[in-house]
């Protein structure tokens, strides 16, 4: 499948509100059946970036993931974001990847955010994740992962990488080079996918979700207003692009070792 339709989803988020947020997103998303192959919403996206996750963590089997499901079903294509998880008794940052079949995909924040206390409460991912989906290869990250582009280098083996955060608006402008140099030096589409409002800690986010093609052309931005955005990303464009470019060949040969 050459096109990909893929939905970014902008919103304010309900602080530590499960209900609030998934009727919200629920509300947004009714008019996109049939009309999009993939939803992207932002990190934390039931419950806002709280550090209390003993207040908002569930299980694989909780409400969230089942919201998930039959979200997936009803517009016959997958959606993801991040939630909190808690398994025995460790609480992780998670991504989740949902097909319209029911069968997902997860991958737990590798970087965790020590100036809010991140990763005094949630555990550290160990490994890189690449979906398979309609003829995409594409690599989930979460919010603080986009400072870190060692850990998302493309060793060719994805097209697209997709970005969830709750990334304040005091830091904007690393948001958007960040999110275009990962699609230059990667040779990718990505899609930053960011949150707006005010959160329970009173830390404003300006948004600025974007999807950037893989010279880092900016072909959607969100700027700071609750939308939904649909853009189709186009895979033969890419991989003539690849062709005439290759400098992925020329790239410095190692090993990720995660410690």
């Amino acid at each position: 499948m050459n096109q990909l339709r893929i939905t970014t989803v902008q919103n304010i988020l309900h602080w530590e509100d499960e209900q609030a947020n998934l009727q919200m997103f629920e509300r947004q998303l009714a008019s996109l059946q049939g009309q999009t192959d993939l939803v992207i919403l932002p990190e934390m996206f039931n419950s806002g970036f709280s550090m209390s996750p003993q207040n908002i963590a569930q299980s694989m089997q909780g409400s969230t993931m089942s919201w998930m499901r039959e979200q997936a079903k009803i517009l016959n294509a997958a959606i993801c974001g991040s939630i909190a998880i808690e398994e025995q008794g460790v609480y992780f940052n998670r991504f989740v990847f949902m097909r319209p079949n029911g069968v997902f995909d997860l991958y737990d924040k590798r970087h965790c955010f020590r100036m809010s206390g991140e990763h005094l409460v949630y555990s550290a991912g160990r490994a890189r994740l690449v979906i398979e989906y309609l003829g995409w290869r594409i690599l989930p990250q979460i919010c603080y992962d986009l400072r870190f582009p060692v850990f998302s280098r493309n060793n060719n083996d994805y097209d697209l990488a997709l970005y969830v955060a709750n990334w304040p608006q005091v830091r904007r402008k690393p948001w958007q080079v960040l999110s275009q140099a990962r699609a230059i030096e990667n040779l990718c589409y990505v899609a930053a996918v960011n949150r707006v409002g005010l959160d329970g800690n009173d830390i404003e986010y300006s948004g600025d979700s974007l999807i950037a093609d893989f010279k880092g052309d900016v072909l959607s931005d969100q700027q700071d207003r609750v939308s939904v955005q649909t853009l189709s990303l186009d895979l033969q464009v890419l991989q003539q692009f690849r062709e005439k470019f290759p400098a992925c060949e020329d790239a410095d040969d190692f090993s990720l070792v995660v410690v």
